[in-house]
């Protein structure tokens, strides 16, 4: 069997100062202390390597029982990383609270239960945790017996019981919201956007619910941010960029407006500045992209928006963005001179890199390197994401990938192996629920390009396919295809001699 990697992949996690943490409270323990040289060894290892950790300590009585030794290693590193952040995140500090609230109640320190009860409703309320303000409130009422039995009777009970019933309304109220949401999230993850009628009427009904269109519908604040987060969601999987501005830029001002819930909230405010961004290069307001771009950068390292996990979002989201910034541009000599630098950090982030965020880097590399004509550089990044047989996720990017793998195989010249491509393209695109017009348009005369071999017969090739292309384009729905190739820049490209990027920077100019 193969040894377990899980304990590894846990120690290289580690921070400095969580490391120099775990240290600090192991010196504090008596005893044997072999876990300390398990830890030790295993960090200096590169990739795990249990053999090399059985012949290290070969001598040592431990090593005769590693599967429980390197478990016990597991939970006490967890111990510490609980213990570590108890201060840093408002719901250990709660769960902790509450604790100390059960072990006062249990030694009958009623007074001194009630003041930690007081205290820690407080931070849930300013919070908005109304699972643990609710809990609290049921600690409350218990103190209330407690007092009775003393006959003290100075709590008015009535109002307890409303604070109660206020807490449930929120929290059932957030829970509601946090459903619609996973719903919407889940045509955007795996489409990009709606493909067809059936997905926009599955938005068109999420967007109509009576707790996304009504007024006043929110019963707090986190509730707000994510009410507005959902309407801009449905505006952008229908591609209404207008619209998702104003949902989310609303989003943000909630946010913005109330610290403690944007610190609480950071992975819905970092995607929220991504959607704004979205916005803006759609709109070709470049200026302002760039200065959304510090925005973010700048945030990366301030109090709660540190953590892996939002340090993750931050990179892989920026890292594509800039790339689809200056794609948009025209400017992909300069999306090149990025890559290195991107794939080193990606490098060290390794596994933890998401499925969906290195699917999007790929595919903006490739796309980046066709950019600057190295086809084939291209085509290398291009077949990583074609050879992916992931059938959920962001369906848009391998749609378009196949498209883009037909214009690149004309480029190189391949004609004899696009006949071959096209009809696997034509398979794919078949089995796929898609009411647009402009793939099957494109592929139609890519295939025509490549068994026509004289200049003046490809060139009348490109003026029909320009012209077809330019009525396709007044459909909204159609142009989604420029978000992922610039097709009407390849074709001018063709057509007035010029280089793909002097073509995007013309259109867009």
């Amino acid at each position: 069997m193969k040894p377990s990697i899980e304990l590894f992949k846990l120690i290289k996690s580690l921070t400095k100062s969580e490391k120099r943490f775990f240290k600090l409270t192991s010196s504090l323990q008596s005893g044997d202390k072999n876990y300390l040289k398990i830890f030790d060894f295993i960090e200096k290892q590169a990739h795990y390597d249990e053999q090399d950790l059985k012949y290290e300590f070969r001598g040592e009585t431990f090593i005769k029982h590693l599967p429980s030794e390197k478990n016990h290693l597991y939970k006490l590193i967890l111990k510490s990383l609980r213990a570590y952040y108890t201060e840093q995140s408002v719901s250990s500090s709660l769960k902790q609270e509450i604790k100390n609230v059960e072990i006062l109640y249990s030694k009958a320190l009623y007074r001194e239960c009630e003041k930690f009860v007081v205290r820690a409703k407080s931070t849930a309320e300013k919070y908005e945790k109304f699972y643990y303000w609710f809990e609290l409130l049921s600690w409350e009422k218990r103190l209330l017996e407690s007092a009775y039995e003393a006959g003290e009777f100075s709590t008015d009970l009535d109002k307890l019981v409303a604070e109660e019933e206020m807490v449930i309304a929120k929290l059932r109220n957030l829970a509601e919201y946090t459903v619609i949401y996973s719903k919407i999230n889940l045509i955007f993850r795996s489409g990009g956007f709606t493909r067809n009628e059936k997905e926009r009427a599955v938005v068109e009904e999420i967007a109509d619910y009576h707790l996304i269109k009504g007024k006043n519908t929110a019963l707090s604040i986190k509730a707000a941010s994510i009410c507005y987060y959902i309407k801009g969601l449905c505006a952008a999987t229908n591609r209404n960029y207008t619209d998702s501005f104003q949902f989310f830029n609303r989003t943000r001002e909630i946010l913005d407006n109330n610290p403690l819930i944007k610190v609480d909230s950071a992975q819905r405010y970092v995607m929220t500045l991504f959607h704004l961004l979205r916005c803006y290069i759609d709109n070709k307001n470049f200026p302002i992209a760039e200065t959304l771009i510090k925005d973010i950068r700048a945030i990366s390292d301030k109090k709660g928006f540190n953590s892996v996990d939002i340090s993750l979002k931050i990179f892989g989201n920026l890292s594509s963005q800039e790339l689809v910034l200056l794609h948009a541009r025209g400017d992909f000599e300069k999306c090149v001179e990025r890559i290195p630098i991107i794939e080193k950090e990606q490098n060290a982030y390794g596994e933890k890199i998401s499925k969906e965020m290195e699917l999007v880097l790929t595919y903006n590399k490739a796309y980046s390197y066709f950019g600057i004509g190295e086809y084939k550089k291209a085509l290398q990044y291009l077949n990583e994401v074609l050879n992916d047989n992931e059938q959920n996720l962001r369906q848009d990017i391998y749609s378009f990938a196949r498209l883009f793998n037909l214009v690149i195989h004309y480029e190189l010249g391949n004609y004899d192996f696009l006949e071959y491509v096209v009809k696997s393209t034509n398979r794919y695109l078949s089995k796929h629920d898609r009411d647009y017009q402009i793939e099957n348009t494109c592929i139609k005369h890519i295939r025509k390009l490549a068994k026509t071999h004289t200049a003046s017969n490809q060139m009348e090739i490109f003026e029909k396919l320009d012209g077809e292309i330019k009525v396709l384009m007044e459909d909204h729905n159609e142009r989604a295809i420029l978000e992922y190739f610039n097709v009407s820049a390849w074709i001018y490209s063709k057509l007035n001699k010029v280089t793909f990027a002097e073509a995007v920077t013309i259109l867009n100019t």
